[in-house]
């Protein structure tokens, strides 16, 4: 079932909250009002809501009191204030005291509804790192990046001692290492752990709708931009904002960027004066950046503001102690998923596991033993359950077993049984596989004592 924000309307007048009610409801969200003040903080003392909607000016409690009890139970929370006096000294008096934002009556309903949105999808980020910080705790200190390998814990090390320091970080490595949850490591551990971290893929937009994306828009700034829309470099601020695939990004697009780490400013579409943030900005790339800049591709100037300290995420292939590790991680995780009963990965798979390059990293892996999970009837994953590129490799692959090097007459008895295997024990399909008669076949299977199979 999907959440639905709660929310509580404020306010004195019972027209208006008919109004706000009535609207609220209808846009998909769990609505409760009073008409009271001192009711309000009473509610608000009962239950938690993800967003308020307060009158200001009320008898016995305002806006304000209501502000400060909601900010001291739950500060994730966020509140909106409603208006008639529309003096700058009552709106910034609300937004110094902690409020999201604040409308003016007689309001709009289109302004009401957009402004407790966008409350409303600040909440639901701040829950899902609230979540995020809950699943990732109790492995290595905060953040669960399963790993054993030396090289790792250097770069986990390295990781925490310069999260504090709010410089900005670019993360090398090659898809699938995990650069993003090693951004979000970063972030928990600095003194931003506790606002947003946004992250934006550089690659999935074309440049128009990157820079929408960023930058954000006033409402009339182009055809269709019916509301304004705050960018994740606003929204970000405060937090970290993390800049997947950062090459892919424009050189137009890279001129805006620098300038916003330079001044501190953005610039919504549309607006006519840019606004102070403060965010951290963490970069990833799987490209060799130094050779996109000799290329022309990425200003120099960005990739010094962006690269004051780099780290590379080592690929799975460099760290092999983690693949056993990773595996058991990932059918546990998928067992559960799926309600079944697998605890086991079979020697034969893990071998095969150890030795294949894993040109897709971690990511790759999880998606085999999530396939493995799903194709088991049993309680462990076999060769069968591996993609058959992987079970081919288990019949070219020269590896050592209990430390011995197997001879070509072993060799040639586990080529001979997989065969078999593959074309349902038909001798005569299997001979013409293997470039022989069916005579030869047998006499091979007789001296390996297969014939019984």
């Amino acid at each position: 079932m999907e959440y639905k924000t709660k929310l509580l309307i404020v306010d004195d007048e019972q027209i208006a909250i008919r109004n706000l009610e009535h609207i609220m409801v209808r846009e998909g969200y769990a609505v409760q009002s009073t008409q009271s003040g001192p009711n309000a903080l009473k509610m608000i003392e009962d239950r938690r809501y993800d967003v308020v909607l307060t009158d200001l000016k009320m008898e016995k409690v305002d806006g304000l009191q209501i502000l400060k009890k909601c900010r001291s139970l739950y500060p994730d929370s966020e509140v909106i204030v409603i208006t008639g006096y529309a003096t700058v000294q009552s709106a910034i008096q609300a937004i110094k005291k902690g409020a999201y934002d604040y409308i003016t009556k007689p309001f709009k309903l289109d302004e009401v509804r957009k402004v407790v949105r966008e409350a409303s999808e600040k909440v639901k980020l701040k829950q899902e790192n609230a979540r995020l910080r809950e699943q990732i705790e109790n492995y290595q200190g905060r953040v669960k990046i399963i790993t054993q390998d030396a090289e790792m814990q250097r770069l986990l090390e390295t990781a925490r001692q310069i999260a504090p320091t709010d410089c900005n970080i670019l993360v090398t490595g090659e898809s699938g290492t995990g650069k993003e949850l090693f951004a979000r490591y970063i972030h928990l551990y600095s003194r931003r752990g506790e606002g947003l971290f946004c992250a934006v893929n550089c690659g999935a937009f074309n440049e128009e709708l990157l820079g929408n994306e960023l930058f954000g828009h006033e409402r009339g700034a182009f055809t269709g931009a019916s509301a304004m829309k705050k960018g994740l470099i606003e929204m970000a601020s405060g937090g970290t904002l993390f800049l997947d695939e950062i090459t892919e990004m424009s050189l137009s697009m890279q001129v805006k960027l620098l300038r916003v780490i330079q001044e501190k400013e953005v610039l919504r579409l549309g607006a006519t004066a840019p606004m102070r943030v403060d965010v951290r900005f963490l970069a990833a790339t799987n490209r060799d950046l130094q050779e996109v800049i000799k290329k022309g591709g990425f200003r120099q100037d960005l990739y010094f503001r962006l690269n004051v300290v780099t780290l590379r995420v080592p690929p799975l292939s460099e760290r092999k102690d983690d693949i056993s590790l990773l595996s058991y991680y990932f059918l546990k995780k998928y067992a559960t998923v799926m309600k079944k009963e697998i605890r086991e990965i079979s020697p034969d798979v893990t071998a095969i596991l150890m030795n294949y390059d894993f040109p897709g990293n971690v990511r790759e892996l999880e998606n085999i033993i999530e396939r493995g999970v799903a194709l088991s009837n049993g309680g462990s994953i076999e060769i069968a359950h591996l993609p058959e590129d992987l079970r081919e490799l288990s019949i070219r692959t020269f590896r050592k077993k209990e430390g011995k090097i197997p001879s070509l007459e072993e060799q040639e008895m586990t080529y001979i049984n997989w065969v078999l295997g593959e074309v349902g024990h038909n001798k005569t399909i299997a001979a013409q596989i293997l470039g022989i008669d069916r005579v030869s076949l047998w006499r091979k299977l007789k001296k390996f004592g297969l014939e019984g199979e």
